[in-house]
């Protein structure tokens, strides 16, 4: 094994969805290291297909004020076909995730407020000082969309191996007119989702739990 390999599942290793941060900003130098380096990923035909719209200071705050209204007032109408559903495994992992969280913040089964208030905490961005709301071309569709998942798991790695927590989040996605129209981004991009990201607030229960990953023989068919 290389220094390299080792250090990039190090990365892998201790990447996770920060569901709380403090308020301090990360310097501009930063961010755009970041950008930079996720920018380094493979896309169909070298496309590079996403385009970011980055917040930080009194413009996270106004996006914040934005999402919180719509998820208070509105209906969701994502860009993107959200899943029809969950089943076996894919269902078990993403229920046992769910009850991680409940349980480390101390929801109950039956808190359905409580439930609600954390749902609420996506578009308050989990106190997140920045946002990369990230878009890709309609015109490419699915593959445009498959490039600029490779770009995200770009973003979080390099934040992670500068000290930058982060979380990827599609339920901005849910109100994709409302997002349009705060950034003016025209109708020939979609809404895929936003990256919410800063300095861990490592004493919050939220960032108290990890979730596990799925076995090999459980989602790798090997042909010899």
């Amino acid at each position: 094994m290389t220094q390299n390999h080792k250090a990039l599942q190090t990365l892998l290793a201790t990447r996770h969805s920060c569901r709380a941060f403090r308020a301090d900003p990360v310097p501009r130098a930063v961010i755009e290291t970041i950008l930079s380096d996720a920018g380094r990923v493979p896309s169909w035909c070298n496309a590079q297909p996403w385009h970011v719209h980055l917040t930080s200071g009194a413009a996270t705050d106004t996006f914040r004020a934005v999402m919180l209204k719509a998820f208070e007032t509105q209906k969701p109408a994502p860009d993107f076909p959200f899943p029809e559903g969950y089943s076996g495994p894919r269902k078990d992992r993403r229920q046992t995730c769910g009850l991680q969280l409940y349980e480390a913040i101390g929801i109950g089964r039956g808190d359905k407020q409580g439930r609600i208030a954390q749902m609420r905490e996506n578009y308050a961005f989990f106190g997140a000082p920045h946002v990369a709301l990230i878009t890709t071309a309609t015109e490419l569709g699915p593959y445009g969309a498959l490039d600029c998942g490779g770009f995200i798991t770009a973003f979080c790695l390099s934040a992670e191996a500068q000290g930058i927590a982060t979380i990827p989040q599609a339920a901005i996605a849910f109100y994709a007119d409302t997002v349009r129209a705060h950034f003016a981004i025209p109708d020939e991009e979609r809404i895929l989702a936003a990256i919410s990201f800063g300095y861990e607030d490592t004493d919050h229960p939220a960032n108290a739990f990890r979730t596990d990953r799925a076995a090999l023989t459980d989602v790798t068919t090997f042909h010899d």
